[in-house]
């Protein structure tokens, strides 16, 4: 980061149009106002405050939903469904992203051969639809993840409780919802930290389908709007600006994840 602040305060310059070289110029903070300026790397942040909006809620409640069902007195066969869940997320992002790619191509996915037989039409690619495809594959990959780490937080509540809220006449559900869930609060607050930190540095996965998905363009991301100042725009000045704020954002979005959880902890 030090590093990185070092060079956000300087910009190459070119001289004799072009023929003469490059030189190191001081810029003061002219990279970072050109970053706040740029409409591409501002939009790149309503792009996931959107994914983020359809990512977090889908991934934790999926996550916390099989973390129950597991915990379930009327489970059977834990340990083989733990792992089962688990595996996606022992893929290598970059790789899961490869898959999901090939999963979305017509003609070459049983996916789309199946809605094809079905009549149904979804374009994976289509500028609407791409973001949903970004979701799902993150969402496949950290749902399992975050479900072991439900699970162990659901292992610690004491025995007791649960028996008691069974002899007061509560139901499955009803000690889900109002006896499981409140207990294991620091857990889930935890993880939205986690996630929400996670998805401000979302890279993979919109990369590899902005390759198909021309609409949503290589800036798509502010990870990838930085990626391409860097190493296509070669402006090294910039691209260290815009992560210096990028990783501004993400401490402050952290610091108001762990306020609003340690509230609703405190409730």
């Amino acid at each position: 980061m030090i590093y990185a602040a070092w060079m956000s305060l300087y910009r190459e310059e070119s001289s004799g149009l072009g023929f003469g070289g490059t030189e190191r110029a001081f810029a003061g903070f002219g990279n970072f106002t050109e970053a706040l300026g740029s409409e591409a790397f501002l939009r790149s942040f309503g792009n996931i405050a959107l994914y983020c909006a359809l990512y977090i809620p889908a991934m934790v409640g999926g996550a916390l939903v099989l973390a129950l069902l597991v915990d379930s007195t009327m489970a059977r066969a834990r340990r083989f469904f733990q792992i089962a869940y688990f595996l996606p997320h022992a893929v290598p992002g970059l790789i899961a992203s490869l898959i999901w790619l090939y999963l979305y191509t017509p003609g070459l996915s049983p996916i789309t051969d199946a809605l094809d037989a079905l009549g149904a039409q979804w374009n994976f690619f289509g500028q609407d639809e791409a973001i949903f495809s970004v979701v799902n594959i993150s969402a496949w990959q950290w749902t399992g993840y975050n479900m072991i780490i439900f699970y162990a937080g659901l292992q610690a509540v004491p025995r007791e409780v649960l028996e008691a809220a069974t002899v007061d006449g509560a139901g499955a559900l009803r000690t889900a919802l109002q006896v499981k869930i409140p207990m294991i609060r620091p857990t889930v607050v935890l993880t939205l930290l986690f996630t929400c930190v996670g998805a401000i540095q979302l890279f993979d996965a919109p990369k590899l389908v902005q390759l198909r998905a021309n609409t949503m363009g290589e800036d798509w991301s502010p990870t990838m709007f930085i990626y391409t100042a860097a190493f296509k725009g070669h402006d090294y000045g910039l691209a260290a600006a815009s992560s210096l704020l990028l990783a501004l954002v993400a401490g402050l979005l952290s610091f108001v994840v762990t306020k609003l959880g340690n509230r609703w902890k405190a409730s």
